[in-house]
């Protein structure tokens, strides 16, 4: 019974990265990039610092820096 109970268990890495942004000034402009992160496939949470400039995403699986980058610029703001 315990056996079956662990091999039905499942483990759930999560991979943590955090980015600086440039070009935030306001609370818009940290949602306009919460928004792009939260678009790219993989991105399951991400949390954007206007004061700290930098957004801290997470995913199931590295998440490739290109596709980040790509939706930031998107968006009118740079990954540093």
């Amino acid at each position: 019974m315990l056996i079956a109970a662990m091999s039905e268990a499942r483990v759930r890495f999560v991979t943590t990265t955090t980015k600086t942004i440039e070009g935030m000034s306001c609370g818009n402009c940290v949602r306009h990039v919460t928004e792009a992160i939260q678009g790219v496939t993989g991105v399951k949470r991400v949390e954007v610092s206007l004061e700290q400039k930098s957004a801290t995403i997470e995913s199931d699986s590295p998440i490739d820096d290109a596709l980040l980058r790509h939706a930031v610029e998107d968006a009118g703001y740079k990954v540093a």
